[in-house]
């Protein structure tokens, strides 16, 4: 009598065993990436509130054992320049690692996604001569934005908050501000507005797709909104002098062309910091008052 022969063994490799499932590729929607957005620059009027809420505590118990107008003494206390610009670093590094952990959190499959515009970007670039050329546009964007402000402010002075206050601050808190400045500050705005945003805008329309998968129309109309909004949110820094916006909205349309060129959101932090960095530069060129 023949053997009956069982199933036969299928032979699977250790690695199809150990791969983890696929994560959800689901992009946000338009109303939860302006919702990021909202949240992340409350969060800095927030935590910026409970910090200088907190120092106030910690320099009126200080002051009262000395004497004198407690009041006074802890209001000229916070107004220091050196005060505000570690404040400020403190605010930036808390609200950006925040920021970020959420993002990542809460769309896992677009953080880690190497598609070129599907996801956020956080993969290599197509080519190494993207970093060149986010680093000439990057430099090259401060003095064509700066010459366009002028022209459209007719020599009115403008100046930003942070600029002002970098160049007060002593030197050791000019480099902690100068430093999340130019490295944190460009990685979570890049996410939010050259990530998330752009990411939503791109999936937000519907249409016949002509270029890389996405009609050339909602290209432009993602890059132009993406662009716009960074430069209008920037305004209360900027003391709403609307004339200044448009030298963020260049630096915003060059930072989405290297995403949508390159497919990759590194360029753009490389330029948004290199433009940071010329700005952040006038900081110690400017004459420094004595302490």
């Amino acid at each position: 009598m023949p053997a009956i022969e069982g199933p036969r063994p299928v032979n699977v490799s250790a690695d199809a065993v150990a791969m983890p499932p696929p994560l959800p590729s689901r992009r946000p929607s338009l109303r939860e990436a302006l919702g990021m957005l909202a949240l992340y620059f409350g969060l800095q009027m927030l935590v910026g509130m409970v910090i200088a809420l907190l120092l106030g505590l910690v320099l009126g118990i200080r002051f009262a054992a000395q004497g004198g107008n407690v009041a006074e003494l802890v209001k000229a206390a916070i107004a220091r320049p050196d005060t505000v610009a570690a404040s400020m670093a403190a605010t930036l590094v808390f609200t950006a690692s925040i920021t970020l952990w959420l993002v990542r959190r809460l769309w896992p499959g677009p953080w880690r996604l190497a598609s070129a515009l599907d996801g956020f970007g956080l993969v290599r670039p197509s080519h190494a001569a993207f970093y060149a050329a986010a680093m000439l546009l990057g430099v090259a964007t401060p003095f064509l934005g700066g010459a366009l402000t002028q022209w459209l402010a007719h020599g009115q002075p403008v100046t930003q908050e942070v600029a002002q206050l970098g160049r007060q601050a002593s030197l050791l808190s000019r480099l902690a501000l100068a430093g999340v400045a130019v490295s944190l500050g460009p990685l979570v705005e890049e996410v939010l507005f050259r990530g998330v945003l752009l990411s939503a805008l791109l999936g937000w329309h519907r249409g016949p797709a002509i270029h890389r998968g996405y009609s050339r129309p909602r290209l432009l109309a993602a890059v132009a909104i993406s662009a716009g909004l960074f430069g209008l949110v920037h305004l209360p820094e900027l003391g709403y002098l609307w004339y200044a916006v448009p030298n963020l909205v260049l630096l915003g349309v060059a930072a989405a062309w290297l995403r949508l060129q390159s497919g990759s959101i590194w360029p753009a932090v490389l330029a948004h910091s290199a433009n940071n960095l010329v700005a952040v530069a006038g900081w110690f060129l400017a004459t420094h008052p004595s302490h």
